[in-house]
């Protein structure tokens, strides 16, 4: 052993007459075979490449093989029977708590709401009455700012009112109006630029100057005050609707009816017109807006009286649809807790069963990726049999209750969007487990191939092993051959040389008679 190296002599060569000696080596380093042979050295490098290959793949198996045991459905009768009886009772707490769905109830909420949150602001900013019109005109132009002369917080985009479509459209028109990060964008281009963003009745992308620039900066700093912070309580002011109908005036378009409005305007939708060269898309936003979309029509197509102004669709109708929504999802959140609780609880009694947990102590022996009811198949397919349950029921009881109106105000529709979500997340899991097992049939196919080519790479070092066998028990028997003659001839030499001691010294024999045959004979024999 040197540095590391194991040195091996496995042939050795002693020439005819000087007895030199050649030796082959093989030395391995680092798993790193260098051999006189060429073909052993390939033999091993191929082996040691193979190995890691399938050490590779066995990884990669292994991996597979938990994917496809979390993508794999594991329920049994006893899962199924929870998860239906969840459905069925989350049904029914729908059928008689929830109800139908209402604008009105929602809008009532909102209102009350909104008009809350407007007083209390105004409060907040000093003002003293409880009224919400006293607290709209306030915020607009009666609160005081340190070192500035204006009071209030105005928007410059009030100067040009009626190049948005008077006071039923303009806070949809223009943009600046809009609570969303692009209407804050569009403050702050008013603020550097001098003019207001919005569409014009058509629904077509325009520009105009601002006419009254008492809320435009004179500085950066003074725009930045004036695009953000003025913009945002300006946008607080017109929510519950203007100072001279408040509470009930069009207020703000929410976050949903902004964004729509910001995407009519695009070119896209220029070809979008009808015979009048209105955009159809930005017509229908506008009547959604001002509620004429919705509203109730008599029998010759006209809106009832005062139907449209229940039905605006604007960040008050949107919180109210949010509020309802709100009160369908509890029904939908329930379902969901009870089958993942019972799968969390019957999947860490079993765990604690299996392992023989008698102490708190001994709980981190839980494999939790098989306790917690998330990212595995079973838990989906049953939340897709609890919640497919829960529609049914759902839409039954719509169904018996009265006519399509009815039944369209009554489906639980947080449900149903639940439902198609536990299905579309069961069936890609069911589609992905597919693909894995594929990848593991392929890399198990490669592996069987590898190890074929391992076995031929052991047969051809076993042919090479016999060779070298064959070779060196060729090469022994040469020297053994070469022994012999050598011997035979050193036998011959010390003879000769015995001989040529008795002729030269004839003493020997005279004095001591017949000691060179003696001599002789034991060389001879000896």
């Amino acid at each position: 052993m040197e540095d590391g190296k194991i040195i091996k002599f496995p042939e050795l060569k002693i020439a005819d007459n000087d007895f030199e000696i050649e030796l082959g080596v093989e030395v391995l380093k680092n798993n790193v075979v260098e051999c006189s042979d060429l073909r052993k050295q390939d033999i091993i490098n191929g082996i040691n490449e193979i190995n890691e290959t399938l050490s590779a793949n066995n990884k990669r198996i292994d991996d597979l093989n938990i994917d496809i045991t979390r993508l794999s459905n594991s329920s049994d009768g006893i899962d199924y029977m929870v998860a239906v009886a969840s459905g069925i009772l989350s049904g029914i707490i729908d059928s008689f708590w929830v109800g139908e769905f209402s604008f009105e109830r929602g809008n009532a909420w909102s209102d009350e709401t909104v008009n809350n949150f407007v007083k209390k602001v105004a409060k907040k900013q000093g003002y003293n009455g409880d009224d919400l019109e006293g607290a709209i005109k306030y915020l607009e132009s009666g609160v005081k700012h340190k070192n500035l002369d204006i009071k209030g917080f105005g928007a410059p985009s009030d100067s040009v009112t009626d190049k948005f479509g008077g006071g039923r459209q303009h806070h949809l028109r223009d943009f600046a109006h809009h609570p969303t990060p692009v209407g804050l964008i569009f403050s702050m281009l008013t603020q550097f630029s001098g003019k207001s963003y919005g569409t014009d009745k058509n629904g077509f992308f325009m520009i105009v100057d601002v006419e009254n620039k008492t809320f435009i900066g004179k500085d950066v700093p003074q725009k930045f005050l004036f695009g953000t912070v003025f913009w945002f309580f300006h946008m607080i002011s017109d929510m519950a609707g203007s100072s001279s109908n408040p509470g009930a005036g069009t207020g703000l378009p929410g976050p949903l009816l902004s964004l729509l409005k910001e995407l009519s305007a695009l070119p896209i939708f220029n070809s979008l017109k009808n015979k009048d060269g209105v955009k159809e898309f930005s017509l229908w936003i506008s009547k959604l807006f001002n509620g004429t979309l919705l509203a109730e029509h008599d029998e010759n197509g006209k809106i009832i009286k005062d139907s449209a102004q229940l039905m605006q669709f604007d960040l008050r109708a949107e919180l109210g649809v949010a509020y309802e929504l709100g009160r369908q999802a509890l029904p939908v959140i329930l379902n969901e807790c009870i089958v993942r609780g019972f799968y969390f609880i019957r999947r860490l009694a079993t765990e604690i069963k299996e392992k023989e947990i008698k102490r708190v102590s001994e709980l981190k022996r839980i494999d939790w990726d098989r306790v917690k009811p998330a990212k595995n198949r079973t838990i989906v397919r049953m939340l897709t049999i609890a919640t497919g349950t829960f529609t049914l029921v759902d839409m039954a009881d719509a169904a018996i209750r009265g006519d399509a109106k009815e039944f369209l105000l009554r489906v639980n529709f947080v449900g149903v969007g639940r439902f198609a979500i536990a299905v579309a997340t069961d069936v890609s899991m069911g589609l992905k487990r597919d693909k894995l097992r594929n990848e593991r049939i392929a890399i198990l196919s490669e592996q069987l191939h590898l190890m074929n080519a391992k076995i031929y790479y052991m047969q051809a070092d076993a042919w090479v092993a016999a060779e070298t066998t064959e070779k060196t028990i060729n090469e022994a028997v040469e020297m053994m051959e070469q022994a012999t003659i050598i011997s035979i001839e050193t036998w011959k030499a010390n003879r000769q040389s015995m001989r040529n001691i008795g002729e030269y010294s004839h003493g020997i024999e005279k004095h001591n008679s017949g000691l060179i045959e003696d001599i002789s004979d034991i060389l001879k024999w000896g």
